[in-house]
């Protein structure tokens, strides 16, 4: 927790290890922030001062670290309704409604998910780097509505960080996509990188390119509507508007999504009467492993009402 004043951890090693790993088990601190700690003269073993991160220790030694407190966030907390899905002392899971913006950024400021969290979890941000700061690990696109989770503490943050590079998570979207893919089912699979001719985009490059990173989707028709398909797409990597890319790159492209695709002009006087401005696009589930508990966590949500509309209006 964020107290203002400085919180002195104690204790022994458990067992022989390099230090910040040490540390980092019996202090619940990650080890990037135990290795800052112990840069900064924060860290006593054995009623010595720590200089070296890679030293080893032995077990039983005790140990003590001077947490000074966390510093303030550049983001500014602001009072912002959210959907909390699920909360604990470490980790806060969010459906983000549709044109939230995850982070700020230049031209977002204010009303971003990071401003929404600092006011919601104020007084409950262990220091995430010695910040007092949400701790995001993954984002998803303005427009896309749907599941995030969030972590509050140091160590939350580093295991959640861990299983997101690993691509452990478990992630499902559901999408309202151009036509009907055929296959039904199927899986799209290649680099994903900065288009070269739109900056603002990213795209599918060829596989020999030394840009760009692997990503691959599965994806699945659930139902086929009036020229336009409600689909599933899993996600084994999760890459810049993966989804977005990879449906384009099929010729598929998700309705209403400004940079990857047109809408079928059938449907145009749909989303019009509608007021359907975003891609169709909702991270409906999401799973991972607890990271500091171990326990198995999964969560869905359903449909927001715009998609839910669409489907209803095109199923006709």
């Amino acid at each position: 927790m964020s107290s203002g004043r400085t919180e002195i951890v104690s204790g022994t090693i458990a067992a022989p290890a390099r230090l910040d790993k040490a540390l980092a088990e019996a202090s619940g601190l990650s080890r990037e922030r135990v290795k800052a700690l112990i840069a900064q003269g924060c860290v006593m073993v054995d009623g010595s001062q720590a200089n070296s991160a890679s030293a080893k220790v032995a077990g039983g030694t005790p140990f003590t670290i001077a947490v000074p407190p966390a510093d303030e966030p550049e983001a500014q907390a602001q009072e912002i309704a959210l959907d909390v899905v699920y909360e604990d002392e470490h980790l806060i899971v969010i459906n983000k409604p549709a044109g939230m913006v995850v982070h700020p950024a230049a031209g977002n400021r204010e009303g971003t998910l990071v401003n929404a969290l600092l006011h919601h979890c104020r007084g409950q941000l262990s220091g995430i780097g010695g910040v007092a700061r949400p701790g995001i690990v993954h984002r998803i696109d303005k427009d896309t509505s749907g599941l995030l989770v969030v972590a509050k503490s140091d160590k939350a943050h580093e295991g959640l960080a861990r299983q997101f590079a690993e691509h452990s998570i478990e992630r499902r979207y559901l999408a309202v996509c151009a036509g009907h893919p055929v296959p039904a089912q199927g899986t799209i699979a290649g680099k994903i990188g900065r288009s070269d001719a739109n900056r603002k985009k990213m795209a599918l490059l060829d596989k020999n390119s030394s840009r760009g990173k692997h990503a691959i989707t599965h994806y699945k028709v659930l139902k086929r509507l009036d020229s336009c398909a409600l689909i599933e797409c899993r996600l084994e990597t999760g890459r810049t508007h993966q989804v977005r890319v990879h449906c384009a790159s099929i010729g598929h492209a998700l309705i209403g999504d400004p940079l990857y695709g047109r809408t079928p002009a059938k449907l145009r006087p749909v989303l019009k009467e509608l007021g359907f401005a975003r891609q169709a696009l909702h991270a409906a589930s999401l799973g991972f492993i607890h990271p500091v508990s171990g326990e198995r966590m999964a969560f869905e949500c359903e449909l927001p009402a715009d998609m839910r509309a669409l489907i209803d209006e095109t199923a006709r």
